[in-house]
C-alpha cells in the first residue's frame, strides 16, 4: 500500500518517552494508510532507545490505539509507556 506522506502529525510525549526524545511533542511526516505500528517502527529507528521499552501504548486522538490502526490526516498521537506507582 502506498502511503501518501502529504501532512504533518503532531505527536505527544510523556514520562520516558519524553526523556529519551529530549522533547513533549514531535511532528513527523505521515499520511493516509499509515499504520500506528508504521509510525512506531519510524519513531523507533530515529530513536533507538523507544524500542528497549518493555510497553509502549499509544493513544490516537485521545483513545488507546491497537498497531493495525491506520492514521489519518490531523489525528492528534500520544505515546504512553508504562507507570510505575505505590
Amino acid at each position: 500500500m502506498l502511503i501518501d506522506k502529504c501532512y504533518m502529525i503532531n505527536v505527544a510525549l510523556f514520562g520516558i518517552a519524553r526523556e529519551i526524545v529530549g522533547q513533549s511533542s514531535l511532528q513527523v511526516a505521515g499520511g493516509e494508510g499509515q499504520s500506528v505500528a508504521e509510525l512506531l517502527a519510524e519513531l523507533q529507528a530515529q530513536y533507538p532507545e523507544l524500542g528497549r521499552l518493555r510497553s509502549l501504548a499509544v493513544a490516537v486522538n485521545n483513545e488507546y490505539a491497537s498497531n493495525d490502526t491506520l492514521l489519518r490526516g490531523h489525528d492528534d498521537i500520544a505515546l504512553i509507556p508504562p507507570v510505575s506507582g505505590g
